[in-house]
C-alpha cells in the first residue's frame, strides 16, 4: 500500500474529527447504534481526495461489524453533514470499516507474554 501523501493525511484527520463530532451529536436513530459509543480511529482519503474510509471501533453492548453497517447505511446523510462541516472541494463518499489494530496488538502482546517467548526475550540480553 502506498503512503499517504500529507495533503491527504490532513484531509483524513478533518474527516475523522468531523465525522466524529456528527456521529456525537447523535442524529443516527439505528437500533444497531444505541447505547454504542464510536470511535472513529482513522480515515484515510483516496488521493483525489473523493472517498474515506473511516476505520471505527466500538465501546459498549455493539456488534463493531454491525455497527459498520449501520454506519454505511447512514452514510448518504453523514456525507451531506459532512459538506456542511468542512471546506474541501470535494466531500468525501464515506465507507466505514472495523478497525482490526486492536486485535492484532492482543493478538502481539499475547504472544509477548508467553512463557517461553519471555524467556527467550530475558535471555537476549546476555
Amino acid at each position: 500500500m502506498k503512503a499517504q501523501t500529507q495533503r491527504q493525511l490532513r484531509a483524513g484527520e478533518l474527516v475523522r474529527r468531523a465525522v466524529a463530532d456528527i456521529i456525537a451529536e447523535g442524529h443516527l436513530h439505528d437500533p444497531h447504534l444505541k447505547g454504542v459509543s464510536v470511535t472513529i480511529t482513522e480515515a484515510r482519503v483516496s488521493p483525489d481526495l473523493r472517498h474515506a474510509t473511516c476505520f471505527i471501533a466500538a465501546l459498549g453492548r455493539g456488534d463493531v461489524d454491525k455497527v459498520a453497517d449501520a454506519l454505511n447505511h447512514a452514510s448518504g446523510f453523514l456525507q451531506k453533514e459532512l459538506g456542511r462541516q468542512i471546506e474541501m472541494k470535494f466531500t468525501p463518499k464515506l465507507r466505514f470499516t472495523p478497525d482490526d489494530s486492536f486485535d492484532a496488538a492482543a493478538k502481539v502482546d499475547d504472544v509477548l507474554a508467553r512463557p517461553s517467548v519471555r524467556r527467550d526475550l530475558d535471555h537476549g540480553d546476555d
